[in-house]
């Protein structure tokens, strides 16, 4: 079975949001770190090259598949914001409409900028995300 690319590392947090071009990526990130952080008591931390991601779990998929992922996480890249939170599955009963302007895609939401979104329902997202993997995963 194939290993994880995407693992925890030990790399700068401060050195990997320094290279971002966009000074609002840089500016949004700083938020999401304090956000996600805060909620979940974990400090920030680079998961491959480029997703930033707080706490951990150990999933295992029916398939034999398994490994380790962040609890809640994000990536600042060029076209986006993606946000990686368990909202998947029916697990949580979201009314996503009330977040503000964004993209999904199976696994992540993808916003251009935290301006676009109501910050307080990001939060109630987060904290319910986390509370589905951890009734789901243990």
């Amino acid at each position: 079975m194939a290993n994880n690319k995407t693992v925890a590392t030990s790399d700068s947090i401060q050195d990997f949001i320094a290279q971002i071009p966009d000074e609002q990526k840089r500016k949004d990130s700083d938020r999401l770190i304090q956000i996600m952080e805060e909620i979940t008591g974990e400090p920030a931390v680079l998961w491959g090259p480029s997703i930033i991601g707080f706490g951990s779990y150990h999933y295992k998929y029916a398939s034999g598949h398994e490994g380790n992922a962040p609890l809640a996480g994000f990536s600042p890249r060029k076209s986006a914001i993606s946000l990686y939170l368990y909202i998947c599955e029916n697990d949580i009963d979201l009314d996503l409409k009330k977040l503000g302007k964004f993209k999904m895609s199976k696994a992540c939401i993808y916003v251009k900028k935290l301006s676009d979104i109501h910050e307080d329902f990001l939060i109630k997202i987060i904290k319910d995300s986390i509370v589905a993997v951890k009734i789901k995963y243990g």
